[in-house]
């Protein structure tokens, strides 16, 4: 579907939005425009990364928007976000992308038609900025699922799903935090000295604060997931203990029981009236004295 945004009979450019356009749409939009077929190529790649490219006639750019609604098990880049892609000429800004986005009304509405927007540079800016917002409330929800990993992490009882959530909790914020990353041309670029402004500003100032939230939230799954696998080693470190303890118990009378139990005729002890008793005393002080040794060291 292709829709006039803003026409340049009213505004100082013109804004054309592309949402999943079919065959026909594709080689119209192309030819009108002088399209290069590197960027269509591009631009049909669904898990292409972000990307700033001076073509000559126009400015291309992808950027990456996060899903509105991300599953459970999500971690790759196409199932974290959404690609966008913008053409920039002096006159003409054309945005593409394949799901619904219902950011360009809204830019409209707050920017173009208040006439804070004078130029295509300036209405780039306002859609990478509404771009890079979209990454702000997911960390807020990132930042609440690792507190809830982080409050049943000491659990003794923990869910055996903790494991597999932690490795896509970390791999969300990981793709996340690269796709910021790799965007980082696009809003330097976009500040550069010839043409920024207050506007550019307030977008590099929010990449940067999402940019420090995701590399915080990065370090905190890393340290999250290091303290979970030293829990998980400290616990099979406790469970080798016991285990070692009732083993060393049960060693001196197993020794005892080997003995006795070999089947020979002549064994001292075989013919005695009070050798079975005499034997479940000696193994009885066996165990109490282990067991007061084991105590005065602190091992139990």
């Amino acid at each position: 579907m292709i829709q006039t945004i803003a026409d340049s009979s009213r505004y100082p450019f013109e804004w054309i939005d592309v949402t999943a356009p079919d065959d026909e749409e594709l080689k119209q939009i192309t030819e009108k425009y002088a399209l290069h077929k590197s960027s269509i190529k591009d631009w049909l790649q669904p898990d292409h990364l972000p990307k700033y490219e001076d073509v000559g006639t126009y400015v291309f750019i992808i950027f990456r928007i996060h899903s509105d609604k991300v599953g459970a098990e999500a971690d790759t880049v196409a199932e974290l976000t959404d690609k966008l892609a913008i053409f920039m000429t002096p006159d003409t800004v054309i945005t593409m992308h394949k799901k619904e986005w219902g950011a360009p009304e809204l830019i409209r509405e707050q920017q173009v038609d208040q006439h804070s927007c004078e130029s295509t540079v300036h209405l780039v800016n306002e859609i990478i900025k509404s771009c890079i917002a979209t990454y702000e409330a997911p960390s807020l929800k990132l930042t609440k699922d690792i507190e809830y990993y982080e409050e049943n992490m000491f659990l003794k009882n923990r869910k055996a799903s903790l494991l597999k959530g932690l490795y896509y909790l970390r791999r969300r914020v990981e793709v996340t935090r690269r796709i910021l990353m790799l965007s980082h041309d696009i809003v330097d670029k976009m500040d550069m000295p010839d043409h920024a402004n207050t506007y550019t500003r307030d977008t590099r100032d929010l990449y940067v604060k999402l940019h420090n939230i995701y590399d915080t939230l990065f370090e905190n799954m890393n340290h999250l997931v290091m303290v979970y696998f030293s829990i998980s080693s400290q616990r099979t470190n406790e469970i080798v203990r016991v285990l070692t303890v009732f083993s060393v118990f049960f060693m001196p009378l197993t020794f005892i029981v080997g003995i006795y139990g070999m089947n020979f005729d002549f064994m001292p002890e075989l013919r005695l009236k009070w050798g079975y008793p005499g034997v479940m005393i000696l193994m009885g002080f066996i165990t109490f004295g282990i067991y007061v040794w084991f105590k005065r060291r602190g091992w139990l």
